[in-house]
């Protein structure tokens, strides 16, 4: 059997993963992250986006919300840059008021866990108190009830965990997709692998390999010869145009929230037990959520949906037929004890909260397994940008932006928002504003491509929100495909795949809810590049057939 290369090799670059390699990097393990597609291009960049307890697992899983609680604590602590408070109004519809006395205790004990995440005490308001709050609510509610759950840039948090990983010693691959994992009897001692953008074949070796892969944790598993299943559970989001409320909003079975620039509706749980790749959003979903909605507020079919996500949850392997009681919690298991296979690791179930104390969890398994008595410090150590507060005024001011843009770059990169607008002092025409909608500048894409592994441009998208608000890149992404050829060195007619790519794989979302002003917007879009741009991309063609 060769020789490690590595201690520790993680499959998986979702939230997970990368928390679990920076954990596993901070206590000194030579480590190796792989990811098929991109960081947080699963599971994690299909969430809502929030660091809440969970108020609806307050019956079921005290615990899991409990927990939730104190973990979104933690990540506030760690990276303040990220996160964002959103105000939350829970209507009481029409016939709904007679259940408020049944519902106080749990809220009133979901106050006592909110300490932990920073959040304020609920208040019961009248339903006048409510509208003047959120004047787009019904007409019939008979009142709400008031918390405020904090928000986060998913793909940021993701991305961050994998630059202090790299910063600790962990060697970073992405597009690098497992094709086999070796073994030598009952032990396994590694990888093999492919870069999917180059073909590149590799093969390497670790004292143990950890399977991380979320809903993809079975076909890891399978390479391995163990079996292993989960009770995965499909939700799809659908995604407004800007914010059209200025709090967040329940309904009968969907919630409605501002986000970033945008507003997020979601969320469905259904079970999907199909490739994970594979997942889609689909009419009927959007109309169920759209129906959900108006109940709490008339008005949403007036906004413009602009485009869906839809992703898959790596539940446990558990029975029940109600997908929304079906567990939260998580697990690790240790294939020597449940196959007779040494030399491999498999972490399922949980939450995007709780990443950090799963990865913590994991690690200490792995200290014992290889004889380490290193202590875990991802609760104490600051995110790369959480190390201090920047100062957005002071960046503009010295490097010539507008404000605004200026603020948003901190919001994504908080103390190292001067390491990237650097470039804009050697370079000049970097400053030039790539995306308006966000906005996004030239200088941040060249730093998201040479600091933090953006080798595609929907990689851009996950580091900068680049394409992400109204237009949906119809103006940004000949212009963004250009920047990443330049700075990666490579030819242009790479930069035309760039475009076609991108807007395949965004067209994904957009197709479930092309009606009225979006199918407008998409028209446009198939103008810009099918007829004055000269693209051919088959999927734009089909918005006119």
């Amino acid at each position: 059997m060769p020789s490690a290369e590595y201690e520790v090799i993680v499959i998986g670059g979702g939230i997970t993963g990368a928390g679990i390699a920076r954990d596993c990097a901070m206590r000194g393990f030579k480590t190796l992250l792989l990811e098929k597609k991109d960081f947080s291009a699963g599971t994690t960049g299909t969430c809502m986006g929030m660091l809440h307890g969970g108020v609806r697992y307050m019956a079921t899983e005290p615990e899991v919300t409990k927990l939730s609680c104190i973990e979104s604590g933690i990540v506030q602590r760690l990276a303040p840059h990220l996160i964002f408070r959103i105000p939350w109004i829970m209507p009481l519809l029409a016939g709904s008021r007679a259940n408020l006395q049944a519902f106080l205790p749990a809220i009133t004990h979901y106050d006592e866990w909110g300490k932990f995440k920073n959040s304020k005490p609920h208040v019961v308001l009248s339903a006048e108190e409510a509208r003047t709050l959120e004047p787009s609510l019904s007409p019939d509610i008979e009142g709400a009830i008031t918390i405020d759950e904090p928000g986060v840039d998913v793909f940021r948090l993701v991305i961050a965990n994998v630059i202090s990983a790299a910063e600790h010693g962990a060697e970073i691959r992405n597009h690098t997709r497992v094709t086999g994992i070796l073994r030598d009897g009952n032990q396994v001692y590694g990888v093999q692998t492919q870069d999917t953008l180059t073909g590149e074949v590799g093969e390497y070796h670790a004292a143990y390999v950890v399977n991380a892969a979320g809903p993809w944790t079975p076909q890891v598993a399978a390479l391995a010869g163990v079996p292993f299943k989960l009770c995965p559970t499909k939700g799809i989001h659908i995604i407004f145009d800007r914010r059209i409320t200025s709090t967040a909003v329940s309904g009968a079975g969907a919630s409605l929230l501002p986000h970033e620039n945008t507003s997020i509706c979601g969320l469905t749980d259904t079970f999907f037990f199909l490739d994970p790749d594979e997942v889609r959003s689909n009419r009927e979903e959007v109309e169920h959520l759209l129906s959900s909605m108006e109940k709490a507020i008339p008005s949403i079919r007036q906004a413009r949906i602009i485009r869906t996500m839809a992703g898959v949850r790596p539940l446990l392997d558990q029975p029940g037929t109600d997908e929304r009681q079906l567990t939260r919690h998580y697990k690790v298991y240790d294939h020597e004890e449940l196959d007779e296979v040494r030399g491999f690791l498999t972490i399922a179930g949980g939450k995007m909260v709780i990443y950090r104390i799963m990865a913590e969890d994991l690690t200490n398994l792995l200290c014992r397994k290889l004889g380490r008595e290193d202590s875990c410090r991802t609760k104490e150590d600051p995110l790369p940008g959480g190390e201090e507060q920047a100062n957005p005024t002071a960046l503009a001011e010295e490097f010539g932006l507008p404000l605004y843009t200026v603020a948003r770059v901190v919001s994504r990169h908080g103390a190292r928002a001067r390491r990237v607008l650097e470039r804009c002092r050697e370079e000049p025409q970097s400053k030039s504003h790539v995306c308006v909608c966000e906005p996004v500048t030239e200088a941040e894409i060249r730093y998201a491509i040479t600091h933090e592994w953006a080798r595609t441009l929907d990689d851009v998208r996950r580091r900068t929100r680049l394409g992400m608000g109204p237009c949906q890149g119809c103006h940004c992404t000949k212009i963004a495909a250009g920047v990443l050829v330049d700075e990666r060195g490579e030819p242009a007619k790479r930069g035309h795949q760039e475009v076609l790519d991108f807007l395949q794989e965004r067209w994904k979302g957009r197709e479930p809810v092309l009606t009225g002003a979006q199918l407008r917007q998409e028209e446009l879009l198939r103008a810009c590049y099918l007829g004055v741009g000269g693209y051919h991309n088959p999927a734009l063609e089909r918005v006119s057939q």
